[in-house]
């Protein structure tokens, strides 16, 4: 029996689509191809496009970007408990990460989750990731 590979799709993949960026294109194909039952995102993820979005003045979006991952997505939201905060410190001294990205590196490795990610910075030997366009072109 095939295992599905489950994902955590990193916070600049959602900002793509939500922002219209070069690379919107690609996480559209994205996120049609990959069932939501396969996707996950973290609190961390959350609150950042919250930020983002909120200082941007695009409250509508980030409505609207609720109510389509959470209401019509059934996307779960994956979060850290505090004894797991001693793995991201670890994680940023062993792989150099920065707190956001060790963050997010956490809650893949306690959810055993490949990072979906246009970030460099997960291209450290020991870290499961792929970029939206490695997953498509695999399909």
């Amino acid at each position: 029996m095939e295992t599905k590979v489950r994902y955590l799709v990193d916070t600049n993949v959602w900002l793509e689509g939500l922002l219209g960026q070069s690379k919107s294109e690609i996480t559209t194909r994205f996120f049609n191809l990959i069932p939501t039952d396969e996707l996950f995102v973290s609190d961390f993820s959350i609150h950042s496009i919250g930020v983002i979005l909120s200082r941007l003045k695009k409250f509508d979006v980030f409505e609207k970007f609720i109510y389509d991952i959470f209401v019509n997505g059934q996307i779960e939201q994956l979060t850290l408990d505090y004894i797991d905060l001693l793995d991201v410190i670890n994680n940023i001294q062993k792989y150099k990460l920065d707190f956001d990205d060790s963050y997010q590196f956490s809650v893949a490795q306690k959810y055993d989750l490949v990072i979906v990610t246009f970030d460099k910075d997960f291209n450290v030997k020991g870290i499961k990731k792929n970029s939206p366009d490695e997953i498509i072109d695999k399909l």
